[in-house]
């Protein structure tokens, strides 16, 4: 018969995934191996993502240990104890694993406190640990406090089918006080023919009881959206009032595309910026940035390859000859006074853009590792992190906090699709950032659907 004393036990990557980890559990006792702190100590020093976690533990541990002996057990503002745990030279206890590695003593200290007479439950987002633990008696779990259903995660859109006539009609007029009442600030509804899905109107609630059509933003460049997700998207990203937004997609459904050719043409064209910053996360590197070589534009520039692809098409684009060839075509037109009369795009001309190496050269673009972006604040830049899903909420709370005056920032990412080993759909950043900034002004989010390449690569995403 289990104890009534209830203890939880926390793994290393608990604490790297969340430094605050151990003020989340509501228990008599909250308690961390003591060589959990060797492994945070042997992480401190890295100039990663987990370097920075581990130093931000170690500090805050620290401030508790100013309140007590953390031996004896110091009791957090939630009423549990916290401790750091160790088995003595005495204790008669053993498994048959090899100790020597971190993750067995782990097991081995929750083995001895159960034997001491608590209800233990060792929290792991290491799926075989947790394994390993239940085949030796001990209640393992995932560390859940961030996490969000697959199911009801927040898309940003919804589809309302309509009788065909009621398209053209003032959409404020359209929906019940209960559906106004579901919605939140900045999401979509997709207004539907019932008989022709293919007839359709995008609006926006703004909040109280208004809602706004959307159209395409004016552009001096011939790109444009494909679907309506990608349309939601750019409606949000020229949206001045948007401070904050989260594009998340699977593969070739135009995300981080979309968030470039708006940074672009916001810092580029309509100067609205006065910089666009680029950033991904190294996970999948397998090593630390520092120790890749060359200097940082070497180091990320093959990381960062694929986000160099999408600006070097949309600067293509950009400067595109035909395009410039018609606005000097409908400009001789005019002078000749035989013209039409000229639209916005046309009576402003686009301008000529330098090769991306150049844009980089003078500042206009920046790609960085998220690592540098720490203890920053960034004023007036348009900032994308893509990758997102790699990143644990903690960090994404980071870089979000780093945003200056003037900035706007993007993070966007394929939930499916998840290089880190302690993280899934349900804990991921980009997920959670999504969920949690729900129904705020400053934000909005777009779940994009429909992939946009070729019909073998959508294939692949839904069939490999």
């Amino acid at each position: 018969m289990k104890s009534n004393k209830k203890l939880y036990l926390l793994d290393t990557n608990i604490l790297i995934h969340d430094p605050e980890a151990f003020l989340r559990f509501d228990a008599e006792q909250v308690c961390i191996p003591i060589n959990v702190l060797e492994e945070l100590d042997s992480f401190k020093r890295e100039k990663n993502d987990r370097g920075h976690a581990a130093r931000e533990v170690i500090r805050k541990l620290d401030d508790a240990r100013k309140l007590g002996s953390l031996r004896d057990g110091v009791k957090l503002e939630n009423g549990s104890v916290l401790r750091v745990v160790f088995i003595p030279d005495d204790a008669d206890i053993s498994i048959p694993l090899n100790i020597s590695l971190a993750d067995n003593e782990i097991i081995l200290t929750a083995i001895y406190l159960q034997s001491t007479g608590f209800d233990v439950e060792l929290i792991s987002k290491d799926l075989n640990m947790r394994v390993k633990a239940g085949s030796l008696g001990i209640t393992a779990s995932d560390y859940l406090y961030h996490e969000i259903s697959q199911k009801d995660h927040y898309k940003g859109w919804r589809r309302k089918p309509v009788p065909a006539i009621e398209l053209k009609k003032d959409p404020n007029t359209i929906f019940s006080e209960q559906e106004i009442k579901d919605l939140s600030p900045n999401e979509f509804i997709i207004l539907e023919s019932q008989h022709n899905p293919h007839n359709y109107r995008v609006v926006r609630f703004m909040g109280g009881k208004l809602f706004k059509v959307v159209t395409h933003p004016v552009l001096n460049w011939p790109l444009e959206s494909r679907n309506a997700q990608q349309l939601m998207a750019l409606d949000l990203l020229f949206d001045e009032s948007i401070q904050f937004i989260s594009l998340v997609g699977g593969a070739g459904t135009g995300k981080t595309f979309l968030a470039l050719l708006a940074g672009l043409h916001q810092t580029l064209e309509a100067e609205s910026y006065k910089k666009l910053l680029v950033s991904r996360p190294i996970i999948p590197l397998g090593a630390d940035v520092g120790y890749l070589p060359g200097d940082l534009q070497d180091k990320l520039h093959n990381w960062m390859q694929p986000v160099r692809d999408n600006m070097e098409f949309i600067v293509h684009a950009a400067n595109v000859k035909p395009h410039l060839a018609k606005y000097k075509e409908a400009m001789d037109d005019g002078a000749k006074g035989g013209g039409k009369k000229k639209k916005h795009s046309e009576k402003h001309p686009p301008k000529v853009l330098d090769n991306l190496d150049e844009l980089i050269s003078r500042g206009k673009i920046s790609l960085e590792a998220i690592t540098y972006m720490r203890g920053r604040s960034i004023p007036f830049q348009f900032i994308l992190i893509d990758e997102v899903q790699n990143l644990t909420p903690h960090e994404v709370k980071t870089l979000i906090t780093r945003v200056g005056e003037g900035s706007k920032i993007i993070i966007a990412g394929d939930p499916f699709q998840i290089d880190s080993p302690y993280l899934d759909f349900k804990s991921n950043g980009l997920i959670v950032a999504t969920e949690r900034f729900k129904g705020q002004k400053v934000f909005g989010s777009v779940f994009l659907e429909t992939s946009e390449r070729s019909e073998l690569s959508h294939l692949a995403a839904q069939l490999l």
